[in-house]
């Protein structure tokens, strides 16, 4: 399997998916980190991927979301945007809706 099919199997397999530098339990900067505390208050299950395991995974994932940077957050099968965003739509309630969905 190609990464880029790869990619495109666990946003769609995986309610949430985040891309991120670190893992859930050590990211690697502070917006990953920002990432993973929204999504943990929020006591969600989610899979995450660590890009720095794989400079090719950023690549492809860029071509996928057609967004730049890390983290990137997918909600079913949806690309959500990064840090900015997530963190608007979580001090919103925006977020906490989305995800009782």
């Amino acid at each position: 399997m190609e990464l880029q099919d790869k990619i495109k199997k666990d946003i769609a397999d995986n309610k949430i998916m985040l891309y991120m530098k670190g893992t859930k339990e050590m990211p690697m900067c502070g917006f990953s980190s920002t990432v993973v505390n929204i999504l943990n208050t929020h006591n969600v299950d989610y899979k995450a991927t660590n890009v720095l395991e794989d400079h090719n995974i950023r690549h492809e994932l860029a071509k996928v979301s057609n967004w730049p940077t890390i983290p990137q957050l997918f909600f079913n099968g949806e690309f959500i945007g990064g840090c900015d965003i997530a963190v608007e739509l979580h001090n919103s309630g925006e977020l906490a809706n989305l995800l009782k969905k």
